[in-house]
């Protein structure tokens, strides 16, 4: 499929795209056996174009045993038999594209699973072997080797990050256990996944989705963190994150998404600034993830600060900034907007928090028009044009190793990766269960319904490709009342939220292009509600 380049004049697509994140296991059933899969995908691909989207971004569609929903990748060039097969990966590359709609796929070059051909035979190579050079492999400390070689910290819940063999060996791994670090220090580590890379640029893929992009080099000498935190700190190179080994590997991939006109975009969580840009420059990655803007509350001042920091941080580099309200990690935006605490953060995860869905639904619909105004690149996770709040998974169901690693007081992701509703008749033994009362958000259901969630979506991203204004270009803050997002964007674009507490009224001189709901009968601009205008 490298026979079908990109036109010149599009090169630059994604600088301004809709990119719609794909979750296989729950979008769409296929074959009727409860698990989401490619043939679904492929007969959901008119629905996808309608919706007005300019890419889809696959999370791991590879083989794997699933420790932790695809992300331990067992063969990088081999479907899941669960979801399809390579040819039909390739057949949904290629029908997309008829549609307009480009294929980003997510790459994992942390860890593999330990299912991994590579990591089978460290295992069997023992000590010592070149096999196991690919890994970071420890005897351990203690009289017997019987304690861990280091002090890290698991990004699941700072559980244990090292993992005993049968030969007394111990190996990395920054997550669960079925998911080895790889040692990025080794060429055959970086020889592979270029050509991983290449694999896919062939087959027609138009970008790439790095999973945490700024955890890949360690310290070759494994040191302790001695008590430190362990997030990034001042005063010198943490041992694992974001270091500057990084750049170079990020160099070469550059080389070879450019000779495909491939881009990629990072999975960065970094708080400084200055350094999270050095990813962006012109021979790096072509963006990132905006994190501070999907875990930012819903408070006029905090947003106004997020979304100023964002396109300060990007325009020294010359990127464009990414915006996204949910993803498979995220609690889903409808119930975290009508908690108390609309904000997110992985360590304030719990059971059992109220939230008023209908005080959610409304933010979630204002929340939509400011993020698709914004300059740049948006993404949406399925579900999130259905207005789809997070599901409760009974304790039995629950399957994310997020919350058996947290000993059982973490919820984990799964309530936002439960199967989509398209019919009011849920899927058949889905592999997570689907509420009884999702039946009022089905696609089906919201379809022609003029004050649906997906009615919204569906105008809103059509204006957004058709409309002059958006995508690229400028923004320029308006004065307003305390409580207000007011800013212009090219040609007369200009977008409104009111986040305070008391309606207020439009600009003189605009004509009102979009609103997320309706406004008051005096014409005012109620609470919680976002317009499109045009002067």
């Amino acid at each position: 499929m490298a026979d079908l380049p990109l036109p010149d004049s599009d090169a630059d697509w994604w600088r301004s795209a809709a990119i719609y994140q794909v979750y296989v296991r729950s979008f769409a059933d296929g074959d009727g056996d409860g698990t989401g899969d490619l043939a679904g995908v492929r007969a959901r691909l008119p629905y996808l174009a309608e919706l007005g989207v300019d890419a889809l971004w696959f999370t791991p569609w590879y083989l794997s045993p699933l420790a932790d929903g695809g992300y331990d990748v067992a063969d990088y060039r081999t479907i899941d038999p669960a979801f399809g097969t390579l040819a039909e990966a390739e057949k949904l590359i290629a029908e997309a594209r008829e549609l307009g709609i480009r294929t980003i796929i997510d790459i994992v070059p942390n860890h593999v699973s330990d299912r991994h051909a590579w990591f089978r035979a460290a295992l069997a190579a023992g000590p010592g072997s070149p096999e196991r050079e690919l890994f970071h492999f420890r005897p351990g400390r203690g009289e017997h080797g019987e304690l861990p070689p280091g002090d890290w910290p698991s990004q699941f819940n700072g559980a244990d990050t090292w993992t005993r063999v049968p030969d007394g060996e111990w190996y990395l791994h920054l997550f669960t256990p079925q998911q080895p670090d790889l040692n990025w220090d080794h060429p055959e580590v970086r020889r592979e996944h270029e050509e991983v890379l290449r694999f896919w640029f062939e087959r027609g893929v138009a970008g790439v989705r790095i999973d945490s992009a700024a955890l890949l080099a360690k310290d070759p000498a494994l040191p302790d963190l001695a008590g430190r935190p362990a997030g990034p700190w001042v005063g010198g190179p943490h041992p694992f994150i974001d270091r500057d080994e990084l750049h170079d590997i990020y160099r070469s991939w550059r080389a070879i998404a450019d000779a495909y006109g491939a881009v990629f975009v990072g999975e960065v969580w970094l708080p400084d600034s200055e350094r999270f840009a050095r990813y962006l420059r012109p021979d790096e990655l072509h963006t990132a993830f905006n994190f501070s803007f999907l875990s930012c509350p819903w408070d006029a001042e905090r947003l106004r600060t997020s979304i100023e920091e964002t396109l300060a941080e990007h325009a020294p580099v010359g990127a464009p900034a990414t915006w996204v309200l949910c993803n498979h990690d995220v609690t889903r935006t409808v119930t975290r907007y009508g908690r108390a605490d609309t904000g997110f953060d992985f360590a304030a995860k719990a059971f059992g928090i109220p939230s008023d869905l209908a005080l959610g639904t409304r933010r979630a619909r204002a929340a939509a028009l400011l993020t698709l105004a914004l300059p740049g690149s948006v993404y949406l996770y399925q579900g999130e044009e259905l207005g789809l709040p997070e599901a409760d998974v009974p304790l039995g169901r629950i399957q994310d190793p997020m919350h058996f690693r947290s000993g059982g007081t973490d919820p984990g992701r799964d309530g936002c990766r439960v199967p989509l509703p398209w019919t009011a008749e849920p899927w058949h033994d889905p592999w997570l269960p689907q509420p009884a009362h999702w039946e009022a958000y089905a696609a089906d259901r919201q379809d022609g319904d003029p004050d649906s969630m997906l009615t919204l979506y569906r105008a809103a991203l059509r204006l957004r490709r058709a409309a002059a204004g958006f995508g690229g270009g400028g923004l320029r803050w308006l004065p307003g009342p305390p409580g207000v997002l007011a800013f212009a964007r090219p040609d007369g674009l200009l977008c409104l939220v009111n986040l305070s507490g008391e309606p207020v009224p439009l600009p003189a001189g605009t004509s009102l292009l979009l609103s997320s709901s309706a406004l008051d009968a005096e014409g005012l601009l109620p609470q919680d509600t976002g317009v499109w205008l045009r002067t």
